[in-house]
């Protein structure tokens, strides 16, 4: 089975052509935003953080830029942040795509940074509008798989679909990436026994562990639900953990990759199923498994989701039938026909591949259509991880 994308200068594939104006910090954002608007192929991010968000934040920025769906980038600073964008520039330029960088102080100001930066990337985009699309194997996609949102149909038709899924993306030699550390809650013996050495074991049950710390300091809530779970027929964070481990299908896991203030562990070679620390919250995870190399992010939902990523098409999945029913422009694919009894799960699993093949090779998703490219980035509190005892 071959997919069709763009071959990076380092090797990688990108699903997708994009060029991102990245601001450092949320004060240049703005600036950023009008450099990018009107240019087809250009999209702006940022972070939320401030000028000086700390190491995981810039290891998450980078990891992004990075992302084969990523063709060129601009990184746009106020000129002042203690993160400035000339060593992130410099780093995401070891991946041979072009990239460049500017201040709005050094520019001489907002309208001469717009000028400056939409000249910059109108050439980006027209440098990297001539690569033309070429066939790869499936096997060099890398995957993520995230669920929100769930319901009763997310245990039992979406998750489960997603996982069959994710099976057959990793014996054709794919990756494959879970998140979700505190929805495993409860669920951490069956991912365990999936280890391939007690090393990774034991690695499984610490990630799950420290998140179950977070949550337990005063003012935390274990056992929260939006309201979507509880109508949606879910009673305790158990229940909807082992609901939600069915996305990562039956294979091995390879190993757990890490994002902290010391290092972005990236998806390695050879295909295989990886869990990643992190968050449960939606767009922050989608950022987490782009700097991680995920290409694509499928997701499942009960109640329905309006968003998408910037950087990896996010294809969305409901085990919900009267969900996709209500909808149709939001949801990419129908699993609820599990539930209904016209198909196998088996089936569904194969249409998701099949899904995410033809978006690999340019199918826009739902969200794309719609216009929907959501970008958060993620940090831990260093200070809470201190005082629980954690390692930064």
């Amino acid at each position: 089975m071959v997919f069709k994308g763009y071959a990076r200068p380092d090797g990688s594939v990108g699903v997708r052509n994009t060029v991102l104006v990245m601001s450092v910090a949320d004060c240049s954002e703005p600036v950023a935003r009008r450099i990018a608007e009107g240019i087809d192929g250009a999209l702006p991010v940022t972070q939320y953080y401030g000028c000086i968000p700390g190491t995981m934040v810039a290891n998450t920025l980078i990891g992004v830029g990075e992302n084969p769906n990523v063709a060129a980038v601009l990184l746009v600073g106020m000129g002042c942040e203690g993160m400035p964008p000339a060593p992130l520039a410099e780093k995401i330029g070891q991946t041979g795509k072009p990239v460049e960088f500017l201040t709005v102080q050094e520019a001489g100001g907002t309208l001469k940074a717009v000028a400056k930066g939409k000249k910059i990337v109108q050439d980006m985009v027209s440098q990297v509008s001539r690569l033309e699309r070429q066939e790869f194997d499936v096997g060099r996609l890398i995957v993520g798989v995230k669920c929100g949102g769930s319901d009763t149909t997310s245990g039992l038709a979406g998750n489960p679909a997603v996982g069959v899924f994710a099976d057959l993306l990793v014996d054709a030699g794919g990756s494959v990436i879970m998140m979700e550390p505190i929805e495993a809650v409860g669920a951490e013996e069956p991912l365990a026994k999936r280890a391939i050495s007690e090393e990774v074991r034991q690695k499984i049950l610490k990630m799950i562990g420290n998140e179950e710390k977070r949550w337990s300091v005063p003012g935390a809530q274990m056992e929260f639900m939006c309201k979507g779970n509880v109508d949606g027929g879910l009673s305790t964070i158990e229940e909807k953990s082992l609901g939600a481990i069915h996305k990562s299908g039956s294979r091995p896991i390879r190993g757990v990759l890490q994002n902290t203030d010391r290092l972005l562990e990236k998806v390695p070679p050879g295909g295989g199923l990886y869990l990643q620390d992190g968050t449960h919250m939606e767009p922050h995870t989608m950022t987490f498994m782009a700097a991680a190399g995920a290409q694509i992010v499928v997701f499942v939902t009960g109640c329905g989701g309006a968003f998408g990523h910037a950087v990896s098409p996010l294809v969305k999945v409901t085990g919900n039938p009267e969900t996709f029913q209500k909808m149709p422009d939001d949801i990419d694919l129908n699993a609820g026909t599990v539930m209904t009894g016209q198909e196998s799960m088996e089936s569904v699993g194969q249409r998701i591949l099949d899904e995410v093949v033809a978006v690999a090779s340019g199918k826009k998703t739902r969200g794309e259509e719609l216009g929907y490219f959501n970008f958060n980035v993620y940090r831990r509190d260093p200070r809470l991880e201190s005082l629980l005892g954690l390692t930064v």
